[in-house]
């Protein structure tokens, strides 16, 4: 079964937490504090299989966590880190955010992203002594994992696309040109899912061409199978449009090329303007004289593409067919990346796990900020470093924390505690 679109839920492991413990040793006395700290969680990273075409695998099991990293323990011993969750997809899947649509990765030239990563693990009491307070019984917590919700979205690497409507050759076409070895029968809709196969050309490196499902009218809108497999099309580079000469279905191939057009422009005006090399297919049933052949040649002109005459059976065309295709993509843009639609700062807010509710209120003579999110995405955040401080300056201005702040009324000088973290308010 071909499954190219799919929503899974996906979390990091949470940190572990730091250790209460103190030094026991014959002979030692007064060890003082030595519990270590819990290990980093696990993160959430989708690497790319060349081996899959489908995202079959996520069918059934659309939820996954990794692993929590151990607390902390004496001796100052650091906590276990946890496993990481691999997730193999196919080359050329889209990650988008599942509630907002917006592409987060395209797995299209990266090998492995991180999705999620894992929470921080929390110190041991050994990190809070101080000269005045050389017994600290506490320690810090383990933050949470990030966690959310993607959608998968498969759109193939092929650099070109076989299209056209159902039965015109498409699937034969590939398997002479290509070690494919796609289902092919005499009845529409033979192929039920995007067939693949490396076309060779003289010995040099070739393309990656793909026979996509049939089209029909109305395909954009829903009909048929063509709409579902319209996305596999948004990466090719170049068109092969191939239309049946024989009209052995009884119909028009010249009308078949205008619907197939209006299909392709109404799913996307870019792509109905990719470059197309139309291909008459079945020439082995016509006659060198059929007018048709002759109709063919004067409508691509009118067109303004150029048209190769071929059979898929005999084989006749092919060869200067892989030719023209392979000069063309010499002319063409690199395959299509998709860039990611989410600022670092929505990023790092949106996989924070707890509630968005930012709470100020004011104590004596400091206002406190406290959210659910907001520390665990603090955890993320190295306070010693000028870049780090500034990236949680922009999430704090952009997530309405300073507005809150002053909505409070706050002033310049006055002091501003974020849990264990605090500043003067500088406007």
């Amino acid at each position: 079964m071909f499954i190219d679109n799919i929503k899974i839920y996906v979390k990091a492991g949470d940190g572990g937490d730091g250790a209460v413990t103190f030094h026991r040793e014959k002979y030692v006395a007064a060890g003082g504090p030595d519990g270590g700290d819990g290990g980093r969680g696990g993160n959430v990273i989708f690497r790319v299989d060349d081996g899959s075409n489908t995202l079959l695998a996520y069918r059934y099991k659309r939820k996954f966590v990794a692993e929590r990293g151990a607390n902390g323990m004496g001796d100052k011993m650091h906590g276990k880190s946890g496993e990481d969750v691999i997730l193999p997809v196919p080359p050329g899947t889209l990650i988008k955010d599942a509630a907002t649509g917006r592409v987060v990765f395209d797995m299209a030239k990266e090998r492995e992203f991180v999705v999620c990563h894992g929470g921080r693990g929390g110190w041991g009491n050994r990190h809070f002594s101080t000269p005045t307070r050389q017994i600290p019984r506490f320690a810090k917590a383990g933050t949470k994992g990030e966690e959310r919700e993607v959608l998968l979205e498969l759109k193939m690497l092929a650099e070109v696309g076989l299209i056209g409507f159902p039965n015109v050759g498409k699937s034969s076409i590939l398997s002479r040109i290509s070690a494919a070895k796609p289902k092919i029968a005499n009845y529409h809709f033979t192929t039920l899912s995007p067939n693949l196969g490396v076309v060779g050309v003289d010995g040099g490196k070739g393309f990656l061409a793909a026979d996509i499902p049939g089209l029909i009218e109305g395909a954009s809108d829903g009909l048929g199978l063509g709409h579902d497999f319209l996305r596999h099309v948004d990466r090719c580079r170049l068109l092969i449009h191939v239309v049946d000469l024989s009209a052995a279905d009884g119909r028009d191939p010249l009308d078949d090329i205008d619907k197939i057009d209006t299909e392709l422009e109404k799913y996307s005006e870019e792509l109905a303007t990719r470059p197309q090399i139309m291909v008459g297919n079945k020439t082995d049933a016509l006659l060198p004289d059929e007018p048709i052949l002759e109709e063919f040649r004067s409508y691509c002109e009118k067109l303004g593409r150029p048209c190769v005459l071929v059979s898929a059976v005999s084989g006749e065309g092919l060869t200067e067919l892989v030719h023209l295709a392979a000069e063309k993509l010499k002319e063409l843009p690199e395959l299509t990346v998709y860039e990611t639609e989410i600022a670092p700062e929505d990023e790092a807010v949106e996989n924070a796990a707890g509630s968005r509710e930012t709470v100020v209120r004011r104590e004596n003579e400091k206002y406190v900020v406290e959210g659910e999110w907001l520390l665990n995405f603090m955890g993320q955040i190295n306070f010693d470093d000028y870049e780090s401080l500034n990236f949680f300056q922009r999430v704090l201005i952009k997530n309405g924390v300073i507005d809150k702040l002053r909505q409070a009324g706050v002033k310049e000088g006055d002091t501003v505690s974020i849990y264990d973290f605090e500043f003067d308010f500088i406007y």
